[in-house]
C-alpha cells in the first residue's frame, strides 16, 4: 500500500506539504499541488480518512457493495439496499453505496483509505471475488448471503435449505405425491447461491417424503412468461397439482392465470406456495401461502453484527442463518385425514 512518505518523495516535497495539498487545509501553489496530485495518482495513493480523524473516533460510515449488473432484478436488490440503509441509520451510521460491477475495486479502495468502519456485502456469488478481500483487510466485513467458501467469514442469510424443506413438508402433509418447482432464471443458478440452496432443500425433502419432484428455470437471463406458461401447463398435464414458486412476481401471475384457465381452485384443486418471496404477495390476483424472504431481517442482523465487531474485540467469524416462517393464506389444500 502506497504511503504519504512515498508520495512526498516522488513529488520532492515534505510530508506536511502533501497533507496540506490533498486536504486543502492550507494554501499550496498550483504548480506544487498538481505535482503532488500527479504523484498520488501515479502511485495509487488513497488518503487515509481515518488518520485525519482524532484517535479513537469512527467515521460512522458503512460501505455497502452491491454490483448492479444487466441481469440484476432491481426491485429485489434495492429492497435490500434500502433495508440496510435504514438499519444503519438507526444505529447512527450512513451508507456509502458501491455499485460498480467490478466490486473488488471499490471494496479495496474504501478498505485501503480507512474511509468506512465496516463493509457489508450484497448479491453474493458462489465464487465471489470479495471473499479473498474480506480475509485480507482489517475492516470488519459482513456478507448478506453465502459464498461457496465460507471459511473465516461472517455471513447472514435466510436458511434457504430449511425453506425448501418447509415447503415440501406442507405439500406432503396436504396429501400431494408430486410437486413442481418454478424456479429462478438460468443465470441466477450460475451466479447466485440462494436459488441452488432452496432447490437443494426442496430436492432433499422431496426424497425424504417420497414426493416426485420436477422443476424448471423460468427464463435465461430474465423471466420468460411463455416458458413459465408452458412449464405450468406441462406439469398440470402430468397430473401435478402442487407448485412451489421461487421466482419474481411475474411468474406467480402466470401460474395463477393458468390455474384459472384450467378451472382449478387454489386450496381445493391445486396448491401453491411462494418460497423465499421478497415482494408483497398481497398484490397477486389470489392469496398465496408464503415463506417470505424479509430483507429487514437479514440486513438489520448484519448491521448489528458489524457494530458488535466495532464495539468488541476478537469477535469470531460465524454463519447466521435465519429460520424460515410459514404464512398461510389458504392456497394449500387441507391435510389429508
Amino acid at each position: 500500500m502506497t504511503t504519504i512518505h512515498e508520495v512526498a518523495a516522488a513529488a520532492g516535497v515534505s510530508i506536511s506539504t502533501v497533507s496540506y495539498a490533498l486536504s486543502g487545509k492550507r494554501p499550496v501553489s498550483e504548480k506544487t499541488r498538481r505535482r503532488i496530485e500527479d504523484a498520488a495518482q501515479t502511485l495509487g495513493y488513497q488518503p487515509d480518512a481515518g488518520a485525519r480523524m482524532l484517535a479513537g473516533r469512527r467515521t460512522h460510515i458503512f460501505a455497502l457493495t452491491e454490483p448492479l449488473r444487466a441481469d440484476t432484478h432491481a426491485p429485489t436488490h434495492m429492497a435490500f439496499v434500502l433495508a440496510t440503509a435504514v438499519a444503519a441509520r438507526r444505529r447512527g451510521y450512513d451508507i456509502l453505496l458501491l455499485t460498480d460491477e467490478q466490486t473488488s475495486d471499490g471494496m479495496n479502495r474504501v478498505a485501503a483509505s480507512n474511509l468506512v468502519d465496516a463493509i457489508l456485502v450484497l448479491d453474493v456469488a458462489p465464487d465471489d471475488e470479495r471473499v479473498d478481500i474480506a480475509r485480507s483487510v482489517r475492516t470488519p466485513t459482513i456478507f448478506i448471503g453465502l459464498p461457496d467458501d465460507q471459511r473465516d467469514l461472517t455471513c447472514v442469510d435466510l436458511d434457504f435449505e430449511a425453506a425448501g424443506h418447509l415447503a415440501i413438508d406442507r405439500l406432503a402433509d396436504a396429501g400431494h405425491a408430486a410437486a413442481h418447482l418454478l424456479g429462478q432464471t438460468e443465470v441466477s443458478y450460475r451466479k447466485s447461491n440462494f436459488p441452488r440452496r432452496l432447490l437443494r432443500g426442496v430436492e432433499e425433502r422431496a426424497a425424504d417424503r417420497d414426493v416426485v419432484l420436477t422443476w424448471t428455470a423460468t427464463g435465461a437471463a430474465a423471466t420468460d412468461p411463455a416458458l413459465v406458461r408452458r412449464s405450468a401447463e406441462a406439469a398440470l398435464d402430468d397430473g401435478i397439482r402442487a407448485f412451489v414458486v421461487h421466482a419474481v412476481d411475474d411468474v406467480h401471475d402466470v401460474l395463477l392465470e393458468v390455474l384459472d384457465e384450467r378451472g382449478l381452485a387454489l386450496g381445493v384443486d391445486a396448491s401453491v406456495i411462494s418460497a423465499a418471496a421478497s415482494f408483497d404477495t398481497s398484490v397477486l390476483a389470489a392469496p398465496i401461502d408464503t415463506i417470505p424472504l424479509v430483507p429487514q431481517q437479514s440486513c438489520e442482523l448484519a448491521v448489528d453484527i458489524a457494530v458488535r465487531h466495532l464495539d468488541e474485540t476478537n469477535v469470531p467469524p460465524e454463519i447466521h442463518l435465519i429460520a424460515p416462517e410459514y404464512h398461510g393464506a389458504g392456497s394449500v389444500r387441507p391435510p389429508r385425514d
